[in-house]
């Protein structure tokens, strides 16, 4: 039955998604169960397609970026695949109109990890955040407004600045391995071997910023999604908090992390804030 192969292939995505981030499997878990498949299948997607660029050394990752995009077309005319994480994510783009301009420029990105390591420009800076991460926001937002396009378009905005917000927590945890591993800094006028508090702090201050914007889009998402977000939306804001507290030369030594004992902490606030309506 196809039905059941769907069934597998949406579990290969959650399956994914627990074991590559455990604090956005448990933000997921937290989404209305009627739509946590549709962000398993986006998730699943775009992780293979970072882990190729970025993880997959010893390997012609041109070419697999290359094949996996051309098999992603094959799953959305045919309206199947055999890769599980394609078949789960083509019946997600299908089922939620999500546009194919979101994933070209979500590929786009992945494709300049392959070529270019330092963003020497605000406009370069901000091209590589929209496809890496705004467009994942606005993924998601697809499936949470359920094709209600007003909607969508109200959120637009807000969806976009919290992936930014994510993604640029996500640069300056992984400094270390962005610079030293991966030979890459996304940070434009920022030299990592003089790394200092006033570079830590202007892009604190611009994720801040994001997350404020973030934040009044959250209280506005329908209630299958508005718990969801809010608790990836603390972590991250407390893992922010880790890294302002952290001293630079700490930053660009190790990967600052958030225990799972504090994620329980914050997962249960955020559910006495939810229950409150101070959300």
């Amino acid at each position: 039955m196809k039905q059941l192969f769907d069934d597998v292939s949406f579990k290969c995505s959650k399956l994914v998604t627990k074991n590559y981030s455990t604090s956005f499997s448990m933000a997921v878990y937290m989404l209305s169960p009627s739509i946590r498949d549709a962000i398993y299948s986006i998730y699943g997607f775009v992780r293979f397609a970072d882990e190729i660029v970025d993880t997959f050394h010893g390997f012609d990752k041109e070419n697999l970026i290359t094949e996996f995009e051309d098999e992603y077309y094959k799953a959305i005319d045919r309206g199947i695949s055999l890769n599980p994480i394609l078949n789960s994510f083509q019946q997600t783009v299908n089922k939620y109109n999500i546009s194919d301009d979101l994933i070209q420029a979500f590929l786009k990105s992945m494709k300049l990890d392959l070529i270019k390591s330092d963003y020497h420009s605000k406009a370069e800076y901000d091209d590589y955040i929209y496809g890496s991460a705004d467009v994942v926001g606005l993924m998601c937002l697809k499936v949470f407004v359920a094709g209600d396009h007003k909607r969508y378009e109200q959120l637009k905005n807000e969806a976009m600045r919290l992936g930014s917000a994510f993604q640029k927590v996500n640069f300056l945890r992984d400094l270390k391995d962005d610079n030293l591993v991966l030979n890459r800094n996304y940070f434009p006028g920022v030299d990592l071997n003089s790394f200092d508090e006033n570079a830590k702090a202007a892009i604190i201050n611009e994720i801040e910023a994001d997350f404020k914007v973030a934040y009044e889009g959250i209280v506005k998402l329908p209630i299958e999604a508005k718990f969801g977000v809010y608790t990836a939306f603390v972590y991250y804001k407390k893992l922010l908090k880790k890294l302002k507290n952290t001293p630079c030369h700490e930053i660009g030594s190790a990967r600052i992390r958030v225990s799972n004992y504090t994620k329980a902490g914050l997962l249960a606030k955020s559910f006495v804030s939810y229950k409150l309506k101070l959300v």
